[in-house]
């Protein structure tokens, strides 16, 4: 272990915070770094948490060839004669890689070359499909490159910062409290949030757009309507810097004020404010994200933001731009490295110049002559047959794909599945023939790139565990063993990273906008203390660029940026009288992903424990607060914990992305969303799902604790795991109980062997207690209904057990004892700070969020919670003044 501070950069969102990870006496202590430009050393709570998911529980240690340990010579050349074999008898284009925007650059780039430089096929996509495929598309088509115009900066800069398509203060929290503080010191400045949903991130806003699911780039059509008719359009720099403005402004000339208000359902005096607002704004900043990106038409919802700014001239300025905001730590290094499958390295394409470029810079002639098969095709094609061979890294398709379960069988008919992950049992590496431990967040080494175009390092701190390796490690040697071994000969990862900056200027000469051969030179040292830089980084630019476009030039062949006539359409799927809601999907404050490095935080799932569906009262006026319901669609059902919300629009449901099999029963969210894409794209609609609610009775409900993390999920309908220091505990629920408790017990977890002490209930339920040499074992409470345990006193009881007998009957019934308040369900969960510890500050006089703050800690560190905090702030002080 590392025994000195080291400054490396987060495993987690497209902000690309960095993070220091200071040595303690139990591990290792996450704090933000002061001078990183990104973040400028404040983290959210899944960054402060990073050091508490650093245990090597449930990690692939060693290769695996069908489940078993075998050594990594046999793994290797089972690898490799494996992919010989599918080429020989079927051909490259019968294999396929699939990468992720968790591994580092230098890991996106071998695998890369490999791909589409020797094999010589294009299949190698990315789970950034999901993600950012679609504003990757719109960039291209109008600036002529994927280049985000924009640095974080800009947003406090910008006299109006509009937010669409993204719960900002949950998905991305740092640059949310950016946008807190710059609005604080300017108070003058403009937030509009343009969301369906009312949000945490509606906290800040000036005005909120609740648009009716689906009609984004009708709004902003509209928009483009209105400043053209109060002559507000930037003419001069319409005339000089972009091409296509008459036929699009003659496109948006059919959203007047009245149409686009129906269209998009909101009052036409909300839709006159907010472009009233666009219009008082010399600086103007979109920020958007997967609500823009995730749908059948997302590349035309960017190019309406994109058109806006054009127009008004509001790009290559300070405090201006369209920028898209990534939600993985090196989506954007991916797409540097040709990660996607329409994409060569470096930002080339597929013409002629490009693909001979590329392979006398790789000196290869089998560079493949065309695009390869996007995610959701690279997944048909695997259940077709037509894919015979597929490598995963670093993603879990299982659970992030659309139509998961089809997903799922179609990867079962698969002859070879290959998974390079860090963790042994994911849905994925369950359905894997090979398993090759790769290494993990603090054990890796490399580079990644955030959503403002920052490199910054991902350095080691910790040893390699088992056998473990780096991506680039694992892909050199099996191209090796495929006969490429004099173009994959890399002995560190620095050589793979000065290689990719020579491609970007090779040939280049200010025709590409990614170069960063200004960094080609570097020495290993000094690749090792590279600083965080922005590109381009060559000649022109030696220390990186902060905003693209400030001379009106952009690349394409002209030099100028193209306005993209955009017909506004609807999402193919609607409601009808069978699935009378739209379901959309997303991220909540404290998870990330499929919850691989997250799910490990006990901290972290204290917040929202368990996986819910969001939908208004009225919807499902027989649901209530805390029943368990069934969604359905065509393609499937989950079961999800009930949470009807006011604030919800009517119509829509929410459901949170995370939950896979090894945390919940049935919570897959995907498996219920229909494979529709965008056609320029390839990017699926994960937004926009026709979905039925139905209350799903219970016979009982309960939850178990147990010593230990490795306890196999009970044998019930609904099952859902959270994380606790050294205990297992589930949530659970069945349509029918148990004749005999005891024996249902006993037969699950051997209470038998233990001094067992129980509370049986009645038909109302069961609670039982297992000791063992004065040791609490397992604790068990089952209901008829939802239980009300006090869970942090249950689990605190596992380390210091109780010792009187009334605390004992106390923790019996699942409280914490006489004199020993409960805190409530967590609201700050980087302090531990409980609902109602809160409530109890206020009614002790706390009237403020920065006074909880002084008393609690509570919105001090990322401010996520600082919404929660304000709503129970009302509340009680309401609840007190009609008390008084």
């Amino acid at each position: 272990m590392n025994s000195a501070t080291v400054t490396t950069t987060c495993a987690y969102c497209g902000v690309g915070c960095g993070v220091k990870m200071q040595p303690h006496s139990e591990g290792f202590a996450a704090s933000g770094d002061g001078v990183h430009p990104a973040n400028l050393g404040r983290l959210c709570v899944k960054g402060s948490a990073l050091g508490e998911t650093l245990d090597l529980d449930g990690r692939l240690l060693h290769p695996e060839i069908n489940r078993q340990p075998v050594s990594w010579s046999q793994a290797l050349d089972a690898v490799a004669q494996g992919l010989q074999a599918i080429i020989r008898d079927h051909g490259p284009q019968a294999m396929a890689f699939y990468g992720s925007g968790q591994l580092l650059t230098e890991d996106y780039y071998v695998a890369n070359k490999l791909m589409k430089g020797f094999i010589g096929a294009g299949n190698m996509d990315t789970n950034s499909r999901l993600c950012m495929a679609s504003a990757v598309v719109g960039y291209k088509r109008a600036f002529g490159a994927d280049a985000v115009p924009c640095s974080y900066r800009d947003l406090e800069l910008a006299d109006c910062v509009i937010l669409t398509g993204s719960n900002t203060a949950w998905a991305h929290p740092v640059v949310y409290q950016r946008l807190v503080q710059a609005k604080k010191a300017r108070p003058e400045m403009r937030i509009i949030v343009i969301d369906p949903r009312q949000t945490a991130t509606c906290d800040i806003a000036d005005l909120h757009l609740p648009l009716r699911p689906g009609s984004d780039a009708a709004l902003f059509c509209g928009a483009l309507n209105a400043m053209a008719e109060h002559d507000l359009l930037d003419r001069d720099f319409l005339t000089r810097h972009t091409q296509g403005s008459d036929e699009t402004l003659a496109a948006a000339g059919d959203w007047t004020e009245e149409h686009t208000a129906a269209v998009c359902g909101l009052p036409l005096a909300q839709l006159r404010t907010f472009y009233q607002m666009i219009a008082d704004s010399d600086r103007l900043v979109t920020l958007y994200s997967m609500g823009i990106n995730q749908s059948s038409s997302g590349v035309d919802k960017c190019n309406a933001i994109i058109n806006l700014h054009l127009a008004t001239g509001k790009v290559g300025r300070k405090g201006c731009g369209p920028f898209s905001i990534t939600g993985q730590p090196n989506a954007m290094g991916g797409r540097e490295v040709g990660g996607l499958a329409n994409q060569l390295a470096s930002h080339m394409g597929f013409t002629l110049e490009e693909i001979d470029r590329l392979g006398r810079f790789w000196k290869s002639d089998n560079v493949t002559k065309s695009a390869g098969l996007n995610a959701v095709e690279l997944f048909h094609a695997i259940e077709a047959g037509q894919i015979k061979a597929v490598w995963i890294m670093g993603t879990n398709p299982l659970v992030s794909l659309p139509d998961a379960d089809r997903v799922r069988a179609g990867l079962a008919r698969c002859p070879l599945v290959i998974v390079s992950d860090v963790m042994r049992d994911t849905d994925t590496t369950q359905a894997a023939h090979i398993s090759l431990p790769a290494l993990a967040w603090g054990e890796k080494n490399g580079t990644v790139t955030n959503s403002e175009r920052c490199i910054s390092r991902q350095r080691a701190f910790l040893p390699a565990p088992g056998e473990a390796k780096p991506d680039w490690w694992i892909l050199s040697q099996v191209a090796q063993r495929l006969g490429f071994g004099e173009a994959f000969a890399y002995q560190h990862p620095a050589e793979i990273f000065r290689e990719h900056a020579a491609l970007s200027g090779f040939e280049n000469n200010g025709s590409r906008a990614f170069d960063i051969s200004g960094l080609a030179q570097l020495t290993d040292r000094q690749w090792d203390e590279l600083r965080p830089v922005q590109w381009p980084v060559n000649a022109a630019n030696p220390q990186g660029r902060e905003r693209l476009f400030t001379d009106g030039r952009f690349f394409h062949p002209d030099g100028k940026a193209r306005l993209i006539a955009i017909t506004p359409r609807l999402p193919r799927n609607q409601p009808s009288a069978v699935y009378p809601l739209i379901m959309n999907t997303g991220r909540i404050r404290d998870q990330w992903h499929t919850m691989t490095r997250t799910g490990k935080s006990a901290r972290l799932m204290q917040h929202i424990s368990e996986p819910f569906c969001q939908f208004h009262p009225a919807d499902a006026p027989d649901i209530n607060d805390g029943d368990l319901v069934r969604v359905s669609s065509t393609h499937g059902w989950l079961l999800l914990r009930a949470r009807p919300d006011n604030l919800q629009p009517r119509g829509s449901v929410f459901v949170p992305m995370h939950w896979n099999s090894q945390f919940s029963q049935q919570a897959r969210v995907d498996a219920l969303v229909e494979a529709h894409t965008d056609p320029l794209s390839g990017q699926p609609e994960s937004k926009h799902m026709p979905v039925s609610l139905r209350r799903w009775a219970t016979a009982w409900q309960g939850e178990l604790f147990m010593r230990g993390s490795h306890l196999k999920p009970p044998a019930t309908a609904y099952w859902s795991r959270i994380a606790q220091p050294a205990v297992s505990h589930y949530l659970m629920a069945d349509s029918s109980a148990p004749k005999d408790w005891l024996a249902w017990l006993n037969e699950y977890a051997a209470t038998g062997e233990w001094i067992c002490q129980s509370a049986h209930l009645g038909d109302n339920g069961f609670n039982l207690l297992a000791w063992a040499d004065g040791e609490l074992q397992l604790a068990f409470y089952a209901h008829r209904d939802r239980t009300t345990v006090d869970r942090q006193a249950v689990v605190a009881a596992f380390s210091q057990p109780p010792q009187t007998a009334s605390q004992r009957l106390a923790l019996l019934s699942g409280t914490a004892g006489k004199g020993k308040a409960s805190a409530g369900a967590t609201i700050c969960s980087c302090f531990a700070v409980g609902e109602l510890t809160i409530a109890d500050a206020v009614r002790q006089g706390c009237t403020s969020v920065q006074q909880l703050g002084a008393q609690l800690k509570c919105g001090t560190n990322c401010g996520s919670c600082i919404p929660e905090l304000k709503k129970i702030l009302a509340e009680q002080i309401a609840l007190n003044s009609g008390m008084s």
